[in-house]
């Protein structure tokens, strides 16, 4: 087992330091992961790729919502995918305060 999926093995267990810990392992592949999402976007895009990595971040290791992670490409699996959802989530709050502006 890697040490990330110790650790995320620990934040299923409710352990709550697990997380700090996980960060500094995680973040450059996130940040990778972020730009290259961010590189599909439109331009003008207000989120920025560092912003998406903490929202994306604090949704997967919320201790209330704890998941079981099989391992660490698992975990990344699941961020790509939060990445994706933060990002629709973005632009339809951006369409709606067009649509709300035009009247």
């Amino acid at each position: 087992m890697t040490d990330i999926t110790q650790i995320l093995s620990a934040i299923e267990q409710g352990d709550p330091s697990a997380a700090e810990h996980l960060l500094p392992l995680v973040y450059d592949e996130l940040r990778k992961l972020a730009a290259a999402k961010m590189a599909q976007e439109k331009p003008g895009q207000t989120l920025q790729a560092t912003a998406l990595v903490h929202e994306v971040y604090l949704r997967l290791v919320d201790a209330e919502k704890a998941r079981h992670w099989n391992s660490r490409s698992h975990f990344f699996a699941a961020a790509a995918e939060a990445m994706r959802r933060v990002l629709i989530e973005s632009a339809r709050h951006r369409r709606a305060d067009q649509r709300d502006g035009a009247f």
